[in-house]
């Protein structure tokens, strides 16, 4: 497969999305079929995080999408954390 401009490009904003994101859930979608926890590859009980309307914020969780991916009712979603804009110095600059 050819990289094209195209493909790097969308490389790159999927990775950002993914590393400034976490997964989104809408309680009132979900019907409890664990669907999503069963083909999350670290096993973490995504049906939980749904049922209870809680963004996931494992420190485990990789969003890697697969429950988004495979949620049949459209429950899960990727959603921006901002802390991606957050950057805080480990020192204070010297100039200042």
């Amino acid at each position: 497969m050819a990289l094209t401009r195209r493909s790097i490009h969308f490389d790159l904003t999927r990775a950002d999305v993914l590393a400034s994101g976490h997964v989104q859930p809408d309680p009132s979608l979900c019907v409890q079929c664990g669907i999503c926890s069963y083909n999350c590859p670290l096993g973490l009980d995504v049906r939980d995080y749904a049922w209870r309307g809680a963004p996931i914020f494992d420190g485990q969780c990789l969003t890697c999408g697969q429950c988004v991916a495979r949620c049949p009712r459209g429950v899960l979603a990727f959603a921006r954390t901002g802390m991606a804009q957050q950057v805080v110095p480990l020192r204070p600059n010297p100039k200042d």
